[in-house]
């Protein structure tokens, strides 16, 4: 099979460290390069998770905490509770001290 070349400008910091990396995993930069297009075709798309980063990582948290409470609420029976069964419930073991 023919080789073909591929031209890429970076900033020389990010080849550097990259560099440093793949020499520590025993690669050479264009080897790394090679696996990640390799990669890429294989998975048909980026080989990675490419996510924004949260902006309000405690909303996330939140999210996921409400899932959380939901999976447990359904697995105990208690998610079709009404607005005004769950506050009846608070009250009731408020005063229970």
């Amino acid at each position: 099979m023919a080789n073909s070349l591929i031209q890429l400008r970076v900033d020389e910091k990010l080849k550097t460290e990259a560099t440093d990396i793949y020499e520590r995993l025993g690669l050479d930069l264009p080897t790394a390069i090679r696996i990640f297009l390799t990669r890429s075709v294989e998975e048909r798309g980026i080989p990675f998770n490419m996510k924004l980063k949260e902006d309000n990582y405690r909303a996330e948290a939140a999210v996921r905490a409400m899932r959380e409470m939901s999976k447990t609420a359904e697995a105990i029976g208690v998610a079709d509770m009404t607005l005004d069964e769950i506050n009846a419930e608070i009250y009731a073991v408020r005063n229970e001290a």
